[in-house]
């Protein structure tokens, strides 16, 4: 039996609909539809990558890629100023939903210390 398809990867193909907020050849940002702030944006590679820990040396530039977008995208939205947090959820136990790599960008308010 097929695994069904990675829910990112359709949405990297156009196949799902999703509020676009950046876009470039190696990655999407797009607003999460379950936001906990009031800015909650999405970065994922448009590579399918599961796992943060399946990366190799070959991903770094990618890696440090998703992280400027995070940036650029806190500076778009208007939370770089006050402040954002960038997270990724790695496993289950983490709180990872979606089998494909994706780094969160929140702000736009004052979030809870960690």
């Amino acid at each position: 039996m097929d695994q069904p398809k990675c829910i990112f990867c359709s949405i990297v193909e156009g196949e799902l609909p999703s509020t676009n907020i950046y876009s470039d050849d190696h990655c999407i940002a797009f607003n999460d539809i379950n936001p906990v702030a009031n800015v909650h944006v999405l970065v994922i590679p448009r590579e399918h990558i599961t796992y943060l820990t399946e990366t190799t040396k070959r991903y770094e530039k990618l890696l440090g890629h998703l992280m400027r977008v995070a940036a650029k995208v806190a500076e778009q939205l208007g939370t770089a100023e006050d402040g954002y947090r960038v997270t990724v959820n790695q496993g289950v136990n983490a709180g990872q939903i979606v089998d494909h790599l994706h780094l969160h960008v929140l702000g736009g308010e004052q979030l809870n210390s960690l």
